[in-house]
Parts: C-alpha cells; sequence; structure tokens
C-alpha cells in the first residue's frame, strides 16, 4: 500500500474519535504475537476510550480519512509534570510508512503544550524492537517494571513570543547557552520569525554584519567580534534534496561554528547527533473576548546528550507555558 504525506491527518483527540481509536487499538494489539501476560487492550471500548480522552486527552491520526493511529494520555497526579501514555498504535493496515514518527512528534508537542515537562511509556520486554523504536526517539530506559520497561523522555520547552522584540531578545538569551560545534534547525511557517531569533542569536553572539535572511546566498558566514562562536546562518527552503544540502559543504565550519539553519529539517539533522531543533508558529493572543496582536508559540526540543543538564528552562524569562 502507497501511503502519502498528504493523506495523513494527525490531530487532538476528541470524543468523536473514540470509535476510530477503538478500532486502531483493537487492530493494533490484535497483531501483536501473543503476549504472557496478554495485553488488556482488547477489553477497550468506545465508553473507556472516550472516558479516558475526557480525562487526560491524546491523538488521533488518520489516513484518507480511515482510523491509522492512537495515543492516550493519562495524567500522572502524584508526579506532577509527568504524563504516561497508554495504547500507542499504529493500525496493520497503515505500519512502516512514518505514521507512528509523526503521531509521536505530534503527541510530544501536545504534551509539551498542556505543560507537561516530561512523558513516560511501559513497553513490554519480549518486543525488543518496539523498545528500539522509543530509544531512537530520545526516550531512555528508567526502571525495569513487570514483565517490560518504563522508558521516559523530556518534552520540549514552550514559550509564548508575542513581539518581535521578544523573539530577539530570546535568540539573545539562546546565544548564551550555545558553544562551538552547536546546531540548531529552525522551522515554521514563512514569516514566523525564523530569522529574527537568528538575529537575536547574533547579537548574542556579537557578530559581524547584518544578519538577514540568506535565501538566496543559501549560507552566510559571521565572524564575532569578541572570540564567541562564529554564526553560519543556513536558508534551506530553496534546496529541494539532501545532495544539494552536502553541497554547502557546512561540516567544514560546524565544529568550530554555531550553524543555524532555517527550513532544515530533514536535511541538516546529519550535521551533528546533538542539536536544538526550533519550531515556531503562528498564535493569537487575546485581551477580555477580543484578539489583538498575533504572536509565536516557540517549542524548543533539544536532541542529544550534549543538552543534558542544560537549564533551558532559563530561556522562559517569564514567557513559559503551563
Amino acid at each position: 500500500m502507497n501511503i502519502s504525506v498528504a493523506d495523513l491527518a494527525v490531530s487532538v483527540a476528541t470524543s468523536a474519535d473514540a470509535p476510530g481509536m477503538v478500532e486502531v487499538i483493537h487492530a493494533a494489539f490484535g497483531a501483536r504475537p501473543p503476549l504472557d501476560p496478554p495485553s488488556t487492550a482488547s477489553e477497550e471500548t468506545v465508553h473507556s476510550i472516550e472516558s479516558q480522552i475526557l480525562a487526560g486527552g491524546g491523538v488521533y491520526a488518520t489516513v484518507d480519512g480511515e482510523p491509522a493511529g492512537s495515543i492516550l494520555f493519562h495524567p500522572m497526579a502524584d508526579k506532577p509534570g509527568l504524563v504516561s501514555w497508554h495504547r500507542v498504535s499504529v493500525h496493520p493496515s497503515f505500519q512502516r510508512h512514518g505514521i507512528a514518527t509523526a503521531m509521536v512528534d505530534a503527541a510530544l508537542d501536545y504534551a509539551a503544550e498542556l505543560g507537561y515537562a516530561a512523558v513516560e511509556l511501559f513497553a513490554r520486554e519480549e518486543i525488543t524492537e518496539l523498545v528500539s523504536f522509543w530509544q531512537h526517539r530520545g526516550f531512555a530506559v528508567n526502571r525495569v517494571a513487570p514483565h517490560g520497561v518504563v522508558l521516559v523522555r523530556s518534552l520540549p520547552l514552550v514559550l509564548d513570543v508575542p513581539t518581535a522584540e521578544q523573539m530577539q531578545a530570546l535568540g539573545v538569551r539562546l546565544a548564551g547557552l550555545l558553544r562551538h560545534g552547536d546546531l540548531v534547525i529552525a522551522g515554521g511557517d514563512l514569516g514566523a520569525g525564523k530569522t529574527t531569533l537568528t538575529q537575536g542569536i547574533g547579537r548574542g553572539l556579537d557578530s559581524e554584519g547584518a544578519v538577514t535572511s540568506p535565501t538566496f546566498v543559501l549560507s552566510r558566514i559571521h565572524s564575532s567580534r569578541s572570540g564567541k562562536p562564529t554564526l553560519v546562518h543556513v536558508d534551506a527552503y530553496r534546496l529541494s534534496s539532501a545532495d544539494e544540502f552536502d553541497d554547502l559543504e557546512l561540516d567544514a565550519t560546524a565544529a568550530d561554528a554555531v550553524t543555524v539553519v532555517e527550513w532544515g529539517a530533514g536535511l541538516a539533522e546529519e550535521l551533528a547527533e546533538h542539536r536544538l531543533e526550533i519550531d515556531i508558529r503562528r498564535s493569537v493572543h487575546l485581551s477580555g473576548d477580543a484578539e489583538h496582536a498575533e504572536g509565536r508559540l516557540v517549542l524548543i526540543r533539544p536532541v542529544g546528550d550534549r543538552w543534558s543538564g542544560v537549564d533551558l528552562a532559563s530561556l522562559g524569562n517569564g514567557t513559559g507555558r503551563g
């Protein structure tokens, strides 16, 4: 079966999605090898799934309108800031087409927007490829549990950034955490604020020259006036393949610079095992019952050991969510 990305939709789960989520859960868990003790997933009903959606939320994936994936959230009442994922499922008809990864990425972002700091989930020890799947997506084994392990992952930092001035200020604060060899991949809609954030990074690094979008020249190098890392600013918007990205030869400067790649998702990850992935989204701020200035929601995902123990929360400066 061929599935195009355009066919896939991942959304916040609602009560109306409960029947489709039951179908996915029953099909996915029913296709697994027999387990001892057996899973209780077959006992889920539309009512039980609806109750779990109302209590904690979740995400639901469809392909061309057909039920394709499901993740349910269980808040941990005794562990504030932690949410547990249950019934993580992809319908057998749609497996191995990237749906699980897309659904997990959406669930991570949604959990972060809800104010959670970390997510945990249980994986059966018999299904070794499942444990490997989660580890490749930033989860680490936290503890051994009966018949399996519990894996945990920190969630993206979510910040409200109402103005361009505050976006630049965020970039300045981020520059204070960056060092030689760091990679930042910035994504978001056209005009979302990627270059504005990079301008702030340039200010924080005391970079020479005006930091402007390198859309047509593809990359610009800004040395620091005060011995801080050089800023390499890249715009990958017009690149259509990994080969074109490789032609920029960014690996020649990556170790001695801070490299910021706009539109770099799916292209720039090979530059560094450790990186920050930043997604900038438009958001509408409310005043009473009226909408006013359109702001931005910034999600910052640390990837790799480089960022273990780094206080990214300090970037919030009072703008954090949750």
